[in-house]
């Protein structure tokens, strides 16, 4: 599946020195943007280049490439602002790949004049897909939050607005049927059987995936901090490491995470994802996904009596709602289950609803009054 990019119309290349740089490319038009991806000079250029291939008119020097007030005026200010630095780098690159393609569209529109039907407008143009719908709600609530703190409007139009329901359970999370096929098709040795066996284990997402390794392993537990929390002090997990998994990764080089290239490298969330994609629809395994894993070590943990608290400690989620949305499936067939258990252990038996308490069941001894014509 192809990614949206956060800057749409950016590609690198690399110059005559070696140096990898990047450019905007539309059809026949280019404009350098800079060496250092997403950097405020690369924005600056990013913007210039947009207004430029849009209106066919290039800023003066020394000219202002954002009109004051404006959505770019908006997005680069959030850019700087310490909320924005202090998100982590996975989450930053999600940020931009909803806010650019809004900005490309809306950015010379003042923010001033922006209101709750205008929200309502953008949203319903992303109905026929009411997750992209709700990330863009998201991402308009923050930023416009930044206009409140900067003083620009009074109120936020896109907090006003409501979210689209959704329906389905996100991502598929793999039974053991799935990952029983799985393992028939990507055999022990392999990188792939290697991946599967490390996140179903470990619940761990595959930004996080990619960097474990020997480095992880203290004390027979695997201890790391997830990238989505990190630099906001996230909790650190330490796991003990199954059986399973502890004869999966004995073989592994010291000196490279379990997960690395051929070559030893570090390889990247997006190439796993991929790699996880075509090992999938080789095993014929259409809905499931590496995110799927991360679900079905909580579905897993749900089954085996894990408590929500437990399920966090594995898992690394900061709230109980975030475990439940992982786990309700298990944890409703185990309520049914164990509810059922109690109704048949229960004596009388025979007795069922439809015999009613006997205050229900008294016959009036009072006759109708019959009104004579």
């Amino acid at each position: 599946m192809k990614q949206k990019r956060q800057f749409p119309g950016a590609s690198p290349y690399t110059d005559r020195h070696g140096q990898r740089r990047w450019r905007y490319r539309k059809g026949g038009f280019s404009r350098e943007l800079g060496t250092e991806y997403g950097s405020p000079e690369f924005v600056q250029r990013y913007e210039a280049a947009l207004l430029e291939h849009r209106t066919g008119k290039k800023a003066g020097a020394g000219a202002a490439t954002t009109i004051p007030g404006s959505v770019n005026d908006l997005v680069a200010s959030w850019y700087q602002s310490p909320e924005w630095k202090g998100l982590a780098d996975l989450t930053r690159k999600t940020y931009r790949g909803v806010i650019e393609p809004f900005r490309q569209k809306h950015g010379d529109k003042p923010v001033n004049r922006l209101e709750r039907r205008h929200v309502m407008s953008f949203l319903a143009e992303k109905s026929e897909t009411p997750s992209a719908a709700n990330n863009l709600r998201k991402r308009l609530g923050q930023l416009l939050d930044h206009a409140i703190a900067l003083e620009w409007i009074k109120s936020n139009p896109a907090r006003l607005t409501k979210a689209y329901k959704i329906t389905g359970e996100g991502f598929h999370a793999w039974d053991e049927g799935e990952i029983a096929r799985f393992f028939e098709v990507h055999g022990p040795g392999t990188v792939a059987h290697r991946a599967v066996t490390l996140m179903l284990y470990t619940g761990a997402a595959r930004v996080d995936a990619v960097k474990l390794g020997p480095m992880n392993m203290k004390g027979g537990r695997l201890e790391y901090r997830r990238q989505k929390t990190a630099k906001t002090n996230g909790v650190l997990v330490s796991i003990p490491v199954h059986p399973d998994l502890a004869e999966v990764l004995g073989n592994c080089p010291a000196d490279r995470p379990f997960l690395a290239t051929a070559y030893g490298k570090s390889r990247s969330p997006d190439g796993l994802g991929n790699l996880m994609r075509e090992w999938c629809d080789k095993a014929g395994l259409s809905e499931c996904s590496a995110h799927g894993l991360r679900k079905a070590c909580a579905r897993r943990l749900a089954e085996a009596g894990a408590t929500a608290h437990e399920i966090m400690a594995v898992t690394g989620h900061k709230t109980l709602a975030e475990v439940q949305r992982y786990t309700e499936t298990a944890m409703r067939e185990g309520l049914a289950d164990s509810a059922h258990a109690k109704l048949l252990s229960r004596p009388n038996r025979e007795q069922t609803v439809v015999n009613l308490p006997q205050r229900f069941a008294k016959k009036s001894t009072k006759a109708m009054k019959r009104k004579d014509k």
